[in-house]
């Protein structure tokens, strides 16, 4: 990013940091909650007759441009956390959660990362959610899937080095910096983006057929592209195509026709990997703090 584009994004930045918006999903009833990281509701909603448990895709204002900055303002603080059973691939966990708080925090990334892939199947996610909706009976469980957020699954792109495993943003082999950068056409990666949804909604309904209760599905935040001349989702930036993300709502019913296979390892992974200081140049660098 140019000086004059930081310098630019800094200022939006300063803005958000004073600005509070987007409603936290605890102010909406549910019992399941589903999230799909960086899923535009304008996506969501382009492929919801698709599916089998989609049928009226609104939006809602998230209190988060970013992961780190959702999950902060959505769970620090909160009592409804003991309450909760919370299965993730998000890698911003360690960082800004405490296990202590939840009622259980099953960290899914710290064991079934895909190196291939670059990320977390979707599949693991479904099983360790189907496992502990059973095992638990939690009075919430919030199932955070991965995709669309890139690495672009089903297909993928040329430059795309991955997610960082460590709890950071990807480094300059990102679809974001190769689309501002001219290196990809916004449609190779809008089609893209979209393959990645088409591939982790299957295991959405495979969730919904095996878990009983109301079931909403949303996104932590959006993605850009090109928006305010911005691309990917910087954190604390206050724009309206980023912090707008889907609701949708639908009935789960178990129906047992999920068998899950992945265990987590004993004991359970609970260190801190967030590498303080190569990772925050890595930020700074993108214009992320």
């Amino acid at each position: 990013m140019s000086r004059l584009g930081t310098a630019y994004l800094r200022c939006l930045q300063a803005l958000g940091r004073r600005l509070a918006y987007g409603t936290n999903v605890y102010e909406r009833e549910w019992d399941v909650l589903v999230v799909l990281d960086a899923c535009r509701a304008d996506l969501l909603r382009s492929v919801a007759a698709e599916t089998d448990v989609l049928e009226d895709v609104a939006s809602m204002r998230s209190v988060g441009s970013s992961s780190s900055e959702w999950l902060e303002n959505t769970f620090e603080g909160t009592p409804e956390t003991s309450r909760t059973v919370m299965v993730t691939g998000n890698t911003w966990t360690d960082r800004y959660l405490e296990a202590d708080a939840f009622a259980a925090l099953d960290e899914v990334w710290k064991y079934a990362w895909d190196d291939d892939l670059g990320t977390v199947p979707a599949a693991a996610i479904t099983d360790r959610a189907v496992a502990l909706a059973r095992d638990r009976d939690p009075e919430r469980l919030v199932v955070h899937y991965m995709q669309p957020h890139h690495p672009f699954v089903p297909d993928p792109l040329t430059g795309d080095e991955g997610m960082a495993r460590t709890g950071s943003h990807s480094n300059d082999g990102n679809p974001w910096v190769l689309l501002r950068r001219g290196t990809v056409t916004r449609e190779r990666v809008w089609e893209a983006y979209e393959a990645n949804l088409r591939y982790v909604l299957p295991e959405v309904a495979t969730l919904v057929a095996n878990v009983d209760g109301r079931v909403a599905i949303t996104a932590d935040h959006g993605n850009l592209f090109g928006e305010w001349g911005l691309y990917g989702h910087p954190m604390q930036t206050p724009v309206p195509a980023l912090l707008t993300v889907p609701w949708a709502e639908t009935t789960g019913t178990d129906r047992g026709t999920r068998e899950p296979t992945r265990s987590p390892p004993e004991p359970l992974p609970v260190s801190r990997i967030y590498g303080a200081e190569t990772d925050r140049d890595r930020l700074d660098a993108l214009g992320y703090l």
